[in-house]
């Protein structure tokens, strides 16, 4: 799931459970969506996206919004503001959806989960810079169901190839937790919640846990030797290279989720019976293709392309605007992503763009840029 890095940062910025562990380790810190959260640490941003994909790094996403809509026919009833299957989704799986504005476009993108047990129950994990709206959207939008935000809870997030060696070490119990699954566990004698997701491309782990325990939680996953902490620099170009959405950014309002290349987050059932906002738009865009689309591209050099700059065709019309851009560890090379009207789309596809005033040739690739390497049983599929 994607994070905003929204504007409006307020005179007096948030603090995390584990601010004090931040310092502590020697983060650099930062603004994010009305929070100071650490950029990076000593080892620097490139190091720590490296150590990601190499063994594990620890982010702090306490900013993120956690809730719980429960009541009669949840499942059902939230199913008229997002376009994902939800009713048919089992007890511990999770699923990737977008809340929708009227006219289809997104107002943020979420992750829901169905908890177990006979209370019909969905655990909401928002974006923080929409967390506000998307909880007075909700109320109002479905005032029969109880919204409890979980205001007591920090969020880490584990990732990377030996995530799941690490986090075995303390809570030995989810192993065998399938991708885009959620199991209850239990550290130091409170209930902490954890599903197998993230936002790196790379294996690993969400895990809601008490605020009173999220130091000691992540103190003793980083005992690890596989285990150094991450921070939000990393966590950027590692999404970028996953060819994931960054909310405020490659999706807002004025975009749908088949031109955000989101489509496969659409149930089938829910393509063919609509029932969610936007559904004439959608339904067009998927039958006869939208007239955008979001693309990787390629950039020529060594300096990165950043958001806002414009995409020319060869004729010299603008076609298209990048939406996220940066440099990409993993490949040493600048990588961006954008929107371009659809008939130059096509991976191989030339561009040029401008920095300084200067052309720059950019060509269109596929995504990701990196291979996900989600977990997968041993049938070699990921069980989503």
């Amino acid at each position: 799931m994607s994070e905003s890095f929204a504007p409006t940062t307020p005179t007096t910025l948030e603090k995390t459970p584990l601010d004090a562990l931040h310092r502590r380790l020697g983060a650099r810190m930062a603004p994010f969506a009305g929070y100071e959260l650490p950029l990076h640490y000593k080892a620097g941003v490139v190091a720590e996206h490296l150590h990601t994909r190499e063994k594990a790094s620890l982010f702090d996403v306490s900013h993120m919004g956690q809730a719980i809509l429960g009541g009669r026919g949840s499942a059902a009833l939230i199913e008229s503001l997002v376009p994902a299957d939800i009713g048919d989704l089992p007890p511990e799986r999770t699923r990737y959806s977008q809340l929708l504005a009227e006219d289809g476009g997104v107002l943020d993108d979420l992750m829901i989960t169905r908890l177990p047990g006979r209370d019909e129950r969905l655990l909401l994990v928002v974006n923080a810079a929409a967390k506000v709206q998307d909880f007075a959207y909700l109320r109002q939008e479905l005032p029969q169901l109880g919204l409890s935000v979980l205001v007591g809870r920090a969020l880490l997030a584990l990732q990377g190839p030996s995530a799941a060696a690490a986090l075995a070490t303390i809570l030995p119990d989810i192993a065998d937790t399938p991708f885009m699954g959620w199991r209850a566990a239990e550290f130091r004698g409170a209930g902490v919640f954890v599903s197998r997701s993230g936002y790196t491309g790379e294996d690993g782990f969400e895990i809601s846990v008490p605020n009173h325990l999220a130091q000691s939680f992540a103190e003793a996953l980083l005992e690890h030797p596989d285990v150094a902490p991450a921070g939000l620099g990393a966590r950027d170009s590692l999404r970028l290279e996953a060819g994931l959405c960054l909310y405020g950014h490659d999706l807002d309002a004025t975009t749908d989720p088949v031109e955000a290349g989101l489509a496969w987050s659409i149930g089938r059932r829910r393509r063919e019976q609509g029932g969610f906002p936007g559904y004439q738009r959608i339904r067009a865009a998927l039958t006869d293709g939208p007239a955008r689309k979001r693309v990787g591209l390629l950039p020529e050099g060594r300096a990165p392309l950043r958001e806002g700059a414009t995409l020319a065709a060869p004729d010299g019309r603008i076609v298209g605007r990048i939406t996220s851009g940066g440099y990409s560890p993993t490949l040493s090379r600048p990588i961006a992503m954008a929107y371009v009207e659809t008939a130059f789309a096509a991976p191989g596809v030339g561009l040029e763009s401008r920095l300084r005033d200067k052309p720059v040739r950019v060509e269109v690739a596929s995504m990701p840029f990196v291979p996900h390497r989600y977990f997968r049983d041993s049938s070699g599929k990921d069980r989503s």
